[in-house]
């Protein structure tokens, strides 16, 4: 409080201050909603991380790359609506997906750009649909490819945050036993060495799979509201250690359960009860502070940390399909890994900020209570906001 003396503020002007710049915050905080409504209604299924997950599998020939895309519906979905294309999904419209993938898929073959063909155009599905193209090569001696991508990175899932597209690949020469496992987004090329790469570099998988957990995180609104909810919450370092442990253990358990493919539940379930935990805890800190700690606050988060692990696993699994054990379980503990380190990312600063923010309060509980009450109301709506896309 000396600060705002120093300032000329007494306590109840900084206060006053303090409510009117929360007030404004909160009326913000149904625009951004709002906003983020629009978008979701205009494309359809809504999912809080815009990303489409898909596969590819490429054999390497001496006269030609064969590659076969596996791509989610949604990915047709997204790039049709937001083109502006107003017709149904059909096959004219599966057509111009080729060719724009065509457009966005840049292979270089001894750094030699190279002019991909359609060759097969998928069947109309539910699910996910399969690509065939076909990259002739001119030297029959090629040692290095390279793949690059800005798949859906034209259009934009909210403001600031583009939709991207990521593929899980198996690469290898013909007749061999092709690398698998290895991750082709817009930020991580695809390289392939003519074979060099005999064995699947382990290392360099762990790390692009942890640093796809991180961006996981980072960019999907949804895991980074459910946690910024239950820190809000809490009252010391043993506080958070156990509900970040318990929200761990919980959403690693489901996601090691997928896996292994003991469980799955549709995105239609999924999603709006990760919408549903966000608006839960959101609500809790707000009309039951008191049960914001102890027991009650841990089953709550150790029951949604079960939907969250759900969620992590996304259409990840799906793309994996196929691939050895070893190489989904490598690729999902990185993944988890790159998870967690998000969530800490999150989770520090917005604690260490509480910390500061109670030592202010110079033992009256003001500023951090209300810290607690806008900032969870706030959080409340845009979980409101994600529940009622992820019903339609």
């Amino acid at each position: 409080m000396f600060i705002a003396e120093a300032f000329g503020f007494t306590g109840s002007e900084l206060e006053r201050r303090f409510i009117f710049s929360s007030m404004k915050c909160l009326r913000l905080s149904w625009f951004l909603p709002g906003l983020l409504l629009s978008v979701f209604i205009g494309v359809r299924p809504a999912l809080a991380h815009p990303v489409s997950q898909g596969a590819m599998d490429v054999i390497v020939r001496t006269d030609r790359l064969d590659v076969r895309a596996t791509v989610s519906l949604e990915e047709v979905l997204v790039a049709t609506a937001l083109s502006g294309d107003k017709n149904a999904i059909g096959p004219e419209a599966l057509r111009k997906h080729g060719d724009y993938l065509l457009n966005h898929l840049h292979v270089y073959a001894d750094g030699l750009p190279l002019t991909g063909r359609l060759l097969e155009i998928p069947r109309q599905s539910a699910g996910q649909l399969i690509y065939r193209l076909d990259y002739p090569l001119e030297r029959t001696t090629t040692k290095r490819i390279e793949f690059r991508q800005d798949v859906l990175r034209e259009f934009l899932f909210a403001p600031g945050n583009p939709w991207e597209a990521s593929y899980i690949v198996r690469i290898g020469l013909a007749e061999q036993a092709p690398l698998e496992g290895l991750l082709f987004t817009f930020r991580e090329p695809l390289v392939f060495d003519g074979g060099a790469d005999a064995g699947l570099d382990r290392m360099r998988m762990a790390g692009t799979f942890v640093r796809h957990g991180i961006a996981h995180i980072i960019t999907g609104y949804d895991h980074l509201l459910f946690v910024s909810a239950l820190v809000l919450a809490v009252t010391g370092w043993r506080d958070l250690i156990k509900v970040i442990a318990v929200f761990t253990l919980a959403h690693t358990l489901t996601l090691a359960l997928a896996v292994l493919n003991i469980i799955r539940l549709p995105s239609s379930i999924v999603e709006p009860m990760i919408a549903a935990s966000i608006v839960a805890v959101a609500i809790q800190n707000i009309y039951w502070p008191e049960r914001s700690h102890g027991g009650a606050r841990l089953v709550l988060a150790f029951g949604f940390g079960l939907f969250h692990g759900l969620g992590f696993a996304g259409g990840l699994l799906d793309a994996m399909s196929g691939m050895a054990f070893a190489s989904v379980a490598l690729a999902i503990i990185a993944f988890s890994v790159g998870v967690e380190i998000g969530h800490q990312i999150v989770v520090l600063p917005a604690f260490v900020g509480l910390i500061l923010l109670r030592r202010v309060d110079a033992g009256t509980p003001r500023f951090s209570q209300k810290a607690r009450r806008y900032g969870s109301a706030i959080i409340s709506l845009f979980g409101l906001a994600y529940f009622y896309s992820a019903l339609r």
